[in-house]
């Protein structure tokens, strides 16, 4: 008797604790929304100069969701159609990107199809006035918003190109961006291969679609490739419906956890599959995200495809669309996602902070193993780790100078209007002239750069100086200093195959858009060329 009454006070202290805490917290809560009403008033009728109201309020709200994580964001009317472009793929618009050089707005991509590009609309041309508004000093977030509104209204554009400018009308469409961007067979017409860009509305059915056209079209496909490099995620259901191509109906994929229990959720894969025999390949890099890691990550713990490429970004976190007052809306990082065999890979610890305020990555003595159905051990806590490493290629000195004085640009613009036709993408090449004609197109252009070698020399001139070093070794600096700048000079030789797929790359989307690039590209692609192998055994 005396325990049960014991027990009774302990759960009734507990209670009583529980509601204590709930009534100091709601209490903070009103107290701190009074002091920032007080602090905005106090701003708006005190402060020497105007204060623009929404402006201020919406730096506040920045502020304060910028100490939780990079993903929780509030969106006013005015962002909503960054918010469709985001979630959907879609706004409306002209079609285009476009980019900044100096004080001028480029076209940079016409879209297939859209009415920037059934304006003729080309790559390089100047954007000299929009509505009858200069673009001059603009920058692109300037241009880009006078470009957008409603399907079905017009926009007067003002072009230049090749020094004669004229006017165009261009009709707004709602913009929907294709999530997959390509494809076909690669390894010789063996293996199916599809680059899906975002997990954007309909991207299930997409992949579904291409994998059904390639499997019919190409009955002795004996493998098939999923690319999700540079995929940062979109929409989860679209995720799960994807792994449901290859995997069987009723299979867990992935587990939400959050604060609120009633939230947390369970998706299971809900249609027969398409094929649970064919070999499959993952391909994925650094920033493959969230929803790309949910079916790389899925696929690998349930042992049904290999991973093929680098680690991914590792973002395991669930945000929700919330509507707010005023048609604006609040996106919240509301739980965290776990795949099959019960791991985050969420990277980044935004609850924790150092000491310069920056969010710190999961250490290694925190990360747990975990199985895969058919007993491999796996990782949490950064990202998908892939079953076949392929070290990643990075852009020399010369190809990073090259496309930031956007030469290559320039040189596919010229080749574009100068060449009426081109072979097909899978056939076309960078032949002997044309790299030479690039060669000659760039002299008397500045595309200098420095290399680490130089940094190195000047920062032994300098030492060698204050230790007064520099009268006896000055000579043998100035030395390997000219020798280095005579090296550079052999850089467009040493980096050939570099510059050429850069070019190669450039102007196939002049002729056949992004489709042609990627197509163009897939026969020197290493990540495929080991996924062709690895399926092919």
């Amino acid at each position: 008797m005396k325990r049960l009454v014991t027990t009774a006070l302990i759960i009734t202290a507990l209670c009583g604790c529980a509601a204590a805490q709930t009534t100091d917290r709601s209490f903070e809560i009103a107290k701190n929304l009074e002091i920032f009403a007080n602090v905005y008033k106090n701003l708006n009728y005190n402060y020497v100069d105007d204060v623009d109201p929404g402006k201020a309020m919406k730096v506040a709200i920045d502020a304060m969701l910028a100490s939780m994580d990079p993903y929780t964001n509030y969106y006013p009317e005015s962002d909503m159609e960054d918010v469709k472009l985001q979630l959907l793929g879609q706004y409306g618009g002209i079609g285009s990107l476009i980019f900044q050089r100096g004080d001028s707005i480029y076209i940079s991509e016409p879209y297939e199809g859209l009415p920037a590009d059934q304006a003729g609309l080309k790559p390089g041309d100047r954007i000299v006035a929009v509505g009858g508004e200069s673009t001059a000093g603009k920058t692109t977030a300037d241009v880009s918003q006078a470009l957008r509104g409603q399907a079905g209204t017009t926009v007067e554009l003002r072009i230049e190109r090749d020094g004669k400018t004229f006017d165009r009308t261009v009709t707004r469409r709602e913009i929907k961006l294709p999530n997959v961007s390509y494809s076909g067979m690669v390894g010789n017409g063996q293996v199916g291969y599809v680059k899906l860009d975002e997990f954007t509305t309909d991207a299930a059915k997409n992949v579904r679609d291409a994998f059904r056209r390639l499997k019919s079209e190409n009955p002795g496909m004996k493998g098939f490739i999923l690319d999700l490099r540079g995929n940062g995620g979109g929409l989860m259901n679209e995720a799960v419906d994807i792994v449901n191509i290859w995997v069987k109906k009723g299979e867990l994929i992935v587990e939400t956890k959050g604060k609120i229990a009633s939230k947390n959720m369970r998706s299971y894969t809900r249609l027969n599959p398409e094929d649970t025999e064919i070999p499959l390949a993952v391909l994925i890099d650094g920033q493959s995200a969230s929803a790309s890691e949910i079916v790389s990550g899925s696929l690998q713990d349930l042992d049904r495809a290999v991973i093929i490429g680098q680690r991914s970004y590792g973002k395991g976190l669930v945000q929700n669309i919330l509507p707010m007052a005023y048609n604006s809306q609040m996106k919240v990082t509301v739980s965290k996602y776990y795949i099959p065999s019960g791991r985050c890979i969420q990277a980044i610890d935004y609850s924790h902070r150092d000491e310069n305020g920056r969010a710190v990555k999961v250490p290694d003595s925190l990360k747990t193993a975990f199985k895969t159905r058919s007993g491999r051990t796996v990782y949490d806590g950064f990202g998908i780790e892939p079953d076949v490493e392929i070290e990643p290629q990075y852009m020399s000195n010369l190809g990073m100078a090259l496309s930031a004085k956007m030469l290559v640009f320039d040189y596919a613009t010229q080749f574009c209007r100068t060449h009426q036709s081109i072979a097909p993408p899978s056939q076309f090449e960078i032949t002997d002239e044309i790299y030479n004609d690039f060669t000659t197109f760039l002299a008397g252009k500045d595309y200098s750069y420095p290399t680490v070698t130089e940094r190195t020399l000047e920062v032994l001139r300098e030492a060698a100086e204050t230790e007064q070093y520099l009268a006896t070794i000055g000579p043998e600096i100035e030395r390997l200093t000219e020798a280095v700048k005579q090296e550079k000079r052999s850089d467009l030789t040493r980096h050939r195959e570099e510059v050429s797929e850069m070019l190669k790359a450039e102007i196939l989307l002049r002729y056949y858009y992004d489709r042609g690039r990627i197509e163009g590209n897939l026969a020197s692609d290493p990540e495929v060329k080991r996924a062709v192998e690895t399926l092919l055994k």
